[in-house]
Parts: structure tokens; sequence; C-alpha cells
């Protein structure tokens, strides 16, 4: 029987290393129009003084944008900036030929309103946390 590896804390400089060659792996198998095809994308809104009142950050990825974080600062919500940063970032997906998008969010969040501007509800893991539940969306970019 051969002996147990050795699991260790990965530094920085070794995770860079795992990270570089899982995207040189994915390149193999990826159409070369799209293996390169990586970016960050994103989004603010300020007031008229210039504070940042919400935003949007994302990564372009082969054919879809995943939209890591949604933010409008309480005060400001419920006055459609939310659905704003989504309507523009759908609009870039089509600009840069992406055929989808994704996200997720908590049931404490807003799954509610990814639902009212045409996400759909792909899955949904129960008590994650603990009492809430963490539901992931997809949009098709036509």
């Amino acid at each position: 029987m051969a002996n147990e590896p050795v699991v260790l804390l990965g530094n920085e400089e070794e995770s860079a290393y795992i990270r570089k060659r899982l995207i040189e792996f994915n390149a193999e198998h990826v159409p070369e129009n799209l293996s390169s095809r990586f970016e960050e994308i994103n989004l603010t809104i300020k007031d008229d003084s210039g504070k940042v009142i919400g935003g949007l950050l994302s990564t372009l990825c082969w054919n879809w944008i995943e939209v890591e974080i949604l933010w409008v600062e309480e005060s400001q919500r419920g006055l459609g900036y939310g659905s704003h940063l989504l309507h523009q970032i759908e609009r870039i997906a089509k600009e840069k030929g992406c055929t989808f998008i994704k996200l997720n969010t908590f049931s404490f969040q807003a799954p509610e309103f990814y639902q009212k501007n045409a996400y759909i509800e792909v899955a949904v893991f129960k008590d994650a946390p603990l009492g809430s539940n963490h539901y992931y969306f997809k949009k098709a970019i036509f």
C-alpha cells in the first residue's frame, strides 16, 4: 500500500501554480477562440457627491459572465439601481458574445430580486448557511 500523501496549507505562490496548471488543462478542452477569455468587469454607481452607492463585480470567462457581487447602499435600495446594474452587465455580456450570466445569492439577500429580473433558479442548497438557503441563478443572453 502506498504511503498517504502529505497535505499542507498552500502559500500564495503554490496557489498561483495550481491555478495556472488548471487553466492550462482547461484550455486544452475549450474551443481556441474562447480559451483565453477571462476578464474582470466591475461597475459602480455614484451619487452626486461622488460617493459609491452601489456596484457589481463580475468575471467574464469563456462564454459567460459570473456576477460575484451586486450591492446597493441600504438607503438607496428599491430605487432601481440594482436592476440598472444587472441591465448594464447583460448589455456588456451581449456585446462580448456571452450566452448567459450566472450568479448566486442567499435567502436573506435577494433571490426574489433576481427572479423579478428574469433570472432562473437552477439550484438551491438548503441550510447553507444553517437556517438559510443558497440559490444559484442563470439568465440566457440573446
